[in-house]
């Protein structure tokens, strides 16, 4: 029986060996290719940030040019609103002004004009009734 148990292969010292051997070589190869995984991670981390950093610049550039065309229109548009919204503010004032003289209400200035007339008749009056005072 002794001889049956000496050719069973767990028995075999070489064969122990080999397979210690063998287990050993790929627990280094397992090693190799997580460390060879870890530095290929970091290389390849460090290409995704610099692309990622490529791309928000081109972006930006895009960005910022679309908001610029956007301020552009936007001053455009209140130019355009600022111009109709005088010319119906002016074209409003005449027509009250023509509707108001249509009742025979005067404007301001012309009665500020009266008023400086109405002044300068009643100075030259003053100065008429003085000079027929004197002469009296």
């Amino acid at each position: 029986m002794s001889d049956e148990n000496d050719k069973k292969p767990e028995n075999d010292p070489q064969l122990a060996a080999k397979i210690k051997g063998s287990a050993r070589q790929i627990w280094l190869a397992g090693l190799g290719a997580y460390t060879k995984a870890e530095e290929d991670t970091g290389k390849f981390f460090e290409r995704l940030v610099q692309e990622g950093e490529q791309l928000e610049n081109k972006t930006r550039g895009v960005v910022e040019k679309q908001i610029k065309t956007v301020e552009d229109r936007v001053g455009g548009v209140r130019e355009r609103a600022t111009g109709t919204w005088d010319k119906l503010e002016t074209l409003f004032d005449e027509r009250v002004s023509g509707a108001l003289r249509r009742l025979g209400i005067h404007r301001r200035e012309e009665i500020e004009a009266l008023e400086h007339r109405i002044t300068a008749l009643e100075a030259e009056l003053n100065r008429l009734r003085g000079d027929r005072d004197e002469e009296e």
